[in-house]
């Protein structure tokens, strides 16, 4: 049978794809711009006949139906990585979440600490030997796929085929359902705020030609590469490719010919933004897309010359502890992959891990440089990780500081009104008559 008939026999409906999950099973849904929301609609259709299924995913997007009101003893989310489809849920112990860096969690699948029985992953069509791209998103869906006892694909004319270590054959899929489908989209980008301006520019110093960038979306990141006029040869070795980074591409800001690891290739674990965007990536040799325990690998991520990764939090206490996955107790994401770039690019030959955050929050009554972590604040990123941290007033060096030391830099780039009180907090913590410089 040749790999055309192979892939017409497992061709089947949306319904029929899922009939094959049993009550208890332990499922993998592909996440980000990839969630199978067809397939994700026929399960939750298929509730009544199903009890305790686990669901183990990174971040969702779109409606989740597996999540809403009457599914608790159905469906229960086991979050990777918490995001707005699952968050409600998890606050309110109708799911769980796991802490686990995102480098590590293709291994769980494939040593079987998560054992699955079924994945559900979002393809592209099959090219003409046979082999369909993960698309936008590979992160832990091609290790699922290797380790699932069922693969259930999700085949979309609208998925892009990227390139890379992305490529699951017809053969290696049992059930599929074809669609067209568009994908889930970020807006292009809100802009961003005079904080975050100041924010990219004081980022922007620490940037040398010749760099290689991790980055994210958001205000931040998009001031930061608003800021790179100027510098020359920088690459991409990141997560996530946002449209942020087509548009540096574009510039000539970003040529990736200086990398001393993949010169001239972007190399990320998925793609998250416009249809411009997953048009642009689609069939480029430009990008290359792999498994998140090769690009999120610290081993790996330091191999980059000039490495700058550049990642936020939520707050960060005066010792330099980075709380980036919990608003006190309260889950809000995870760890991601935080902590494997922010080590990847401090054993990088001149690489500079940073924290980037806004000084205050809710409107500018609440300092994000504290005395303390809220109570319940998870630590994701240690304060023997942490290098740099940058508000808009500045950016605080910590390494190889002490801890007086580390306050005194930490709250010069707290908000002017909060300095006293730091400054109080300061004089107890360490016993001392503290002034601040």
């Amino acid at each position: 049978m040749n790999w055309l008939e192979h892939y017409k026999s497992k061709v089947t409906s949306p319904e029929e794809a899922v009939s094959a999950v049993k009550s208890e099973d332990r499922i993998f849904i592909s996440g980000n711009a990839a969630t199978p929301n067809l397939l994700s609609r026929a399960l939750a259709e298929r509730k009544n006949e199903l009890l305790h299924v686990e669901l183990n995913h990174l971040l969702l997007l779109g409606d989740d139906p597996l999540s809403k009101p009457g599914m608790e003893k159905h469906f229960r989310h086991n979050s990777l990585f918490v995001g707005p489809a699952d968050r409600a849920a998890i606050a309110e112990g109708h799911a769980d979440c796991v802490s686990v860096h995102l480098s590590e969690i293709p291994s769980l699948f494939t040593q079987g600490i998560i054992p699955l029985d079924v994945a559900l992953i979002h393809l592209s069509p099959p090219d003409e030997h046979g082999f369909m791209s993960l698309g936008v998103e590979c992160a832990a869906s091609k290790a699922a796929a290797e380790s699932a006892k069922l693969v259930v694909a999700q085949v979309n004319d609208k998925m892009p085929r990227t390139l890379g270590d992305v490529f699951i054959h017809v053969s290696h899929v049992d059930k599929i359902v074809e669609c067209s489908e568009d994908l889930e989209t970020l807006p292009h980008g809100r802009g961003y705020t005079d904080v975050e301006m100041k924010i990219g520019a004081h980022i922007a110093e620490l940037i040398e030609d010749g760099s290689t960038l991790q980055m994210g979306i958001g205000g931040i990141p998009d001031a930061v590469l608003s800021k790179l006029d100027g510098k020359e040869s920088l690459g991409i070795h990141t997560e996530m490719v946002s449209d942020g980074v087509v548009r540096a591409i574009e510039k000539g800001t970003i040529t990736n010919q200086k990398k001393s690891l993949h010169p001239g290739k972007v190399i990320a674990t998925f793609v998250l933004g416009s249809r411009q965007l997953y048009e642009y990536v689609h069939n480029n040799p430009y990008f290359e897309i792999h498994p998140c325990d090769y690009t999120n690998n610290p081993f790996i991520i330091s191999r980059n010359d000039k490495m700058v990764a550049i990642n936020s939090a939520i707050e960060v206490d005066i010792t330099g502890q980075v709380c980036a996955d919990s608003i006190g107790r309260t889950i809000y994401s995870g760890f991601g992959g935080q902590v494997d770039f922010i080590r990847g690019a401090a054993a990088s030959k001149g690489g500079k891990p940073i924290i980037a955050l806004p000084s205050t929050a809710k409107n500018g009554t609440v300092s994000r440089i504290v005395a303390q972590l809220a109570p319940g604040a998870g630590v994701v990123t240690s304060r023997a990780d942490v290098h740099y941290v940058v508000t808009e007033y500045g950016v605080a060096s910590l390494h190889g500081k002490n801890m007086r030391q580390r306050a005194d830099a930490l709250i010069a780039i707290a908000h002017p009104q909060f300095h006293e009180e730091l400054l109080d907090a300061v004089r107890g913590m360490f016993k001392t008559q503290h002034s601040h410089s």
